[in-house]
């Protein structure tokens, strides 16, 4: 096959996987790409530039997307805005798609800081009362490791902190694209442009009307993730853990109704409460989603346990009535054979991401 041919091939399946977020790191798409176009060992001649697979990615972006990645833009723009105003004391500086305004689907936004306290800004976050993660990444480079720290705060766009040490602020960090000096702007100057961008823009009343708002898709990772360590009976629950338990109830409710964005959520959260207070997990799992779901999905699991009562023979008339008066009725007893059905050993799930990116996209498609 013509090189040039293969080069292309590498190219866009590099970028494919980029797009999909399926990779993140242009290196590793670039040989992931490169062993299935070639089957096996690729030639370093025919791996293309980071230069080339952020040009298909663009392509990728104007093709799917149009116009339409920049409807997010300015609200991208002010969240990063009010994130490097409330870290000011640790020197932000804005990179990346936020700031160069080339967004596309599930883009974050990206801040460098610097100090000699990861604390300090650790402080900071939990005094907004912001929900983050901590990362500790090893980079080994010209023989020499070094570890670098990652904080990602779960807000409606993600915002991802990687922290230098204090006096490397001034320091020019070059682009692994184009390996010339990245660009960045600090608070006065991203100010600068906001203001030149969108002329009718009021900072203050922006301030003024900051509320650090959790995406509820991160809501719903942030309590399905310690339901991994909540073991359940054996005698109900053969198939281990509430976590498990609850992505095979997902994996068949999503096999039922695949376009009800509202069951699926019930579906896969309807034990939540479970790592919170285990002798009352319904009420549990509804405070904490309280905000974050319909009344529809909220009522489907604060009835679920009701299914069981139905089966069993045990639920009373008056109850009964109850729930048949509800238009969400049949939906309920399907989701209580999705409850019960969901308690296989050793069956393959989704996981998490994959289960939320599911109803993320449905409620993408739905509001289009």
């Amino acid at each position: 096959m013509n090189a040039d041919k293969v080069r292309r091939q590498i190219t866009f399946e590099a970028a494919r996987l980029m797009y999909t977020r399926q990779e993140t790191e242009y290196y590793r798409a670039k040989m992931k790409a490169g062993r299935k176009i070639c089957r096996g060992w690729v030639k370093p001649s025919l791996l293309p530039s980071n230069t080339e697979i952020r040009d298909e990615v663009q392509r990728f972006v104007s093709l799917y997307e149009g116009d339409k990645r920049f409807d997010n833009l300015r609200d991208m723009r002010l969240t990063a805005w009010r994130m490097m105003c409330l870290l000011k004391a640790f020197k932000p500086k804005l990179i990346g798609s936020t700031l160069t305004g080339f967004v596309r689907r599930g883009s974050d936004i990206d801040l460098h800081l610097f100090t000699s306290s990861i604390e300090a800004i650790v402080g900071t976050l939990d005094e907004q009362g912001l929900f983050f993660d901590v990362e500790h990444k090893r980079v080994r480079k010209d023989g020499e490791e070094r570890v670098f720290t990652h904080i990602h705060i779960h807000e409606k766009f993600p915002v991802e902190l990687t922290c230098y040490a204090a006096d490397q602020s001034h320091f020019v960090f070059k682009s692994s694209i184009t390996g010339k000096a990245i660009e960045r702007a600090n608070l006065s100057e991203f100010e600068e442009i906001l203001l030149r961008e969108y002329p009718d823009l009021d900072l203050d009343d922006v301030i003024e009307n900051t509320d650090y708002d959790i995406d509820r898709f991160e809501l719903y990772r942030l309590l399905l993730i310690p339901m991994e360590n909540v073991e359940q009976s054996k005698k109900y629950h053969p198939e281990g853990d509430a976590l498990y338990h609850s992505l095979q109830v997902f994996d068949l409710a999503l096999e039922a109704q695949p376009y009800d964005e509202e069951f699926l959520l019930a579906a896969l959260l309807h034990d939540v409460g479970k790592a919170i207070d285990p002798l009352d997990h319904v009420n549990a799992g509804l405070e904490a989603l309280e905000g974050a779901i319909t009344p529809r999905t909220e009522w489907l699991i604060a009835n679920h346990m009701e299914t069981h009562k139905i089966v069993a023979g045990t639920i009373g008339a008056r109850a009964m009535r109850r729930l048949q008066q509800s238009p969400d009725y049949e939906d309920l007893i399907l989701l209580g054979e999705c409850d019960r059905g969901g308690r296989v050993p050793g069956v393959d799930v989704p996981d998490i991401d994959e289960a939320i990116e599911i109803i993320r996209e449905l409620a993408r498609t739905c509001s289009a």
